[in-house]
């Protein structure tokens, strides 16, 4: 009997303590409504821009960050109980404002990006005016504006509160007292969280460089708390961790030759020749030999491809630098930087560059755009990578009736860019060019100036009577990437008239000419499911019941952002097809082989030895390989071929990968090819003269 009543004595015990608990609960939701709906409101905003941005079945399942997300809003938003009842709101309404900011900035920049915005890019929004159309046709869209909803909601929820006096106003001790309760209680939720992460999440959320994972387990806001972090830490890692740096950049580096040590097929091939680099903006794999109602999309290219080397598994690998990204990846075979741009931030650094190797082979080196020469702080870039001259929109013509889409066209760009290295060519013995079109620039809008060219599809239907009729179906008509490949035909129409003048002018009589796509045109995947999957009786996409439906998945969609890639000489000196997975970080070397220069410190390598063995690394940590293509950030990949995979292999690779990332920020954030960047670090000052050095120093 007294062990029964010894049991019900503890049972009601517990029961009064939950039934305490869940009072204490109940009265703490009651006297906290508005604070209650403002975490709601930030974390259902940061919920659903990871659903906007990367709608997975992993990320749908992520508690992570959402219990991160509710952690910050509630450690911040606990703040608000120092202040009286009005200012109490008010500042609940700043952290509303700014945590919807967060999202809504987000979900824009993810649409174009396909990563999370960085406080270190704020630099370049002197640039946004320059591309405005761009940035309204392209990034802003009505997902975009969702988040805005509530935001609302909280507003009118507080009005709501004080209309029917339901807005407390508590004592000073009161108040202490729930702001302590409610940052512990934020506190006890961040402890939680961080209790639940591995050593991988860890060391990811540390280095910052894959985005897209750290939003997907870490959460948005504390992703961008991050972000601040890491945007300042170059001006201080500068400052204090140039040894550490200097010292894994040796280590990295201690068994690469000093000199070429190997010889193939292509060393020295075009060694004396003038070089001609064309950056075609916007060049995408897939407009080259594709065809509409029979007439090629990409002609003068398709031509080229077929006298000359063509390398058709070509990866560009920016970050959100795009542009300037790709001529940073070229000229040095080095990676965009972890924060901002190389060519904002890091403009004074020293690098070792094409054109600087080539100056010393006694070439005459400068570089052709028609546009702003501030534009990307190319004007100070360009002469920090050796070129001797940048021929920007100052030195062109530039008239209303020439202007397509961002500024001068590419057929006027050409036609007077030809006087120009015609001049150059009369006063010296060689000569590298690196030009950069202009008029194949998202969005592709100015389609009346792009001539004729119809991206419908002539087909033979039967009808319901069993009659035959031809049709031509609109097909991409109308659509981003209908008016893109129109935009890609003007562009080739320009290369061929340019080739054209240039061989009139005995120009390309000893030069080898290398044309190359910057980067993918930011097309959207449904319609490349269009493009694919087209039924021209009914004009609309297939049903995924058709036997000839094509599935198109984001990895179809990630290798199909390649860019074309040729080397082209007069003579046909080199000529085949080259199908080696390659980057832009490869080329430099490859053509270094072939020219006769030699770069110790390239990331990349001369895909003519590396050949199957390549692998190309993204900024945000993905790589693919000749058997695999691997996204780090939803630790997924998609099989090229069809073999068995090592264990080890993506392990190997992941960790090459984050090692080659590391190194190559480490080396343009600390100055580490300029022989006084020891010197410089010391002083406490990372930047030089903006003059590149060469293999000697």
């Amino acid at each position: 009997m007294k062990k029964k009543l010894i049991k019900l004595k503890d049972k009601l015990i517990k029961n009064l303590k939950r039934i305490k608990t869940e009072k204490l609960i109940s009265n703490y939701f009651k006297d906290n409504k508005l604070f209650i709906v403002y975490v709601l409101v930030c974390v259902i905003n940061s919920t659903l821009l990871r659903f906007f941005t990367m709608p997975t079945m992993e990320n749908y399942l992520s508690f992570k960050a959402i219990i991160a997300d509710t952690a910050v809003v509630t450690i911040i938003g606990s703040f608000s109980y120092l202040f009286k009842a009005k200012k109490r709101y008010t500042y609940l309404l700043v952290c509303a404002i700014i945590f919807t900011a967060i999202c809504t900035i987000n979900s824009a920049y993810y649409t174009f990006y396909t990563s999370f915005a960085s406080v270190s890019m704020l630099s370049l929004t002197q640039y946004i005016g320059e591309v405005g159309d761009a940035v309204v046709e392209n990034v802003l869209q009505i997902k975009d504006l969702v988040y805005i909803l509530p935001l609302g909601f909280f507003i009118y929820y507080y009005h709501r509160l004080n209309k029917r006096n339901n807005y407390k106003h508590y004592t000073k001790e009161t108040r202490l007292k729930k702001f302590k309760h409610t940052i512990i209680g934020g506190g006890l939720i961040l402890l939680v969280f961080i209790l639940s992460l591995s050593s991988l999440e860890i060391s990811r959320f540390v280095k910052q460089w894959n985005r897209e994972y750290i939003v997907m387990r870490f959460g948005i806001y504390m992703y961008q708390g991050n972000d601040i972090i890491t945007s300042i830490q170059p001006k201080i890692s500068a400052m204090f961790g140039y040894d550490d740096a200097k010292k894994e950049f040796t280590e990295y580096y201690k068994d690469r030759s000093d000199e070429q040590d190997y010889k193939n097929e292509y060393t020295n091939i075009f060694e004396g020749r003038n070089v001609i680099v064309i950056h075609a903006e916007s060049m995408q794999g897939i407009a080259i030999n594709r065809t509409f109602n029979g007439e090629e999309v990409t002609p003068n290219l398709n031509k080229m491809i077929k006298e000359g080397l063509y390398f058709d598994n070509f990866y560009s690998q920016v970050s959100v630098g795009t542009s300037s990204d790709t001529e940073l990846t070229y000229n040095t075979s080095l990676m965009p930087t972890q924060n901002g741009t190389a060519f904002v931030s890091y403009f004074d650094r020293t690098y070792i560059s094409i054109p600087s190797l080539l100056k010393e082979k006694g070439y005459y080196t400068f570089s052709m755009h028609a546009n702003n020469a501030d534009f990307w702080n190319r004007r100070a870039m360009h002469e920090s990578l050796g070129y001797d001259k940048f021929y920007s929109k100052e030195t062109y013509k530039v008239d209303d009736e020439n202007v397509i889409g961002l500024g001068l066209s590419d057929k006027e760009f050409f036609a007077q860019s030809v006087e120009k290295i015609k001049k150059i060519s009369e006063d010296n013995d060689k000569f590298y060019s690196y030009i950069i079109t202009l008029t194949n620039h998202t969005p592709f809008s100015d389609t009346d100036k792009y001539g004729e060219f119809p991206v419908t599809m002539k087909t033979t239907i039967t009808n319901e009577d069993g009659t035959t009729e031809e049709i031509e179906a609109p097909y991409l008509e109308g659509t981003k990437l209908g008016n893109y490949f129109k935009s890609v035909h003007y562009a080739d129409e320009a290369l061929g008239e340019f080739f054209t003048k240039m061989d009139k002018e005995g120009l390309l009589d000893n030069t080898v000419v290398v044309i190359f796509g910057d980067h993918d045109a930011r097309l959207p995947r449904s319609e490349f499911n269009l493009m694919y999957n087209y039924d021209p009786a009914t004009d609309d996409v297939k049903d995924e019941e058709d036997p000839t439906y094509v599935e198109y998945d984001s990895f179809d969609y990630e290798l199909d952002r390649k860019v074309p890639l040729i080397i082209w000489t007069k003579d046909g000196a080199a000529k085949g097809k080259v199908d080696y997975t390659m980057g832009m970080y490869d080329l430099m070397p490859t053509l270094g082989n072939m020219l006769g220069f030699y770069n110790k410190y390239a990331l990349g390598h001369d895909i003519f030895e590396t050949k199957n063995d390549n692998i190309v690394v993204f900024p945000n940590g993905n790589w693919v390989t000749n058997k695999m293509y691997y996204n780090s950030q939803k630790g997924e990949y998609k099989l090229l071929k069809d073999e068995i995979i090592d264990e080890n292999y993506i392990e190997k690779n992941n960790e090459y990968t984050e090692q080659l990332l590391d190194i190559s920020n480490k080396a343009i954030v600390f100055d580490l090819f300029n022989p006084n960047s020891e010197e410089n670090a010391n002083n406490g000052n990372n930047g030089n003269n903006g003059k590149a050095v060469s293999k000697e120093n």
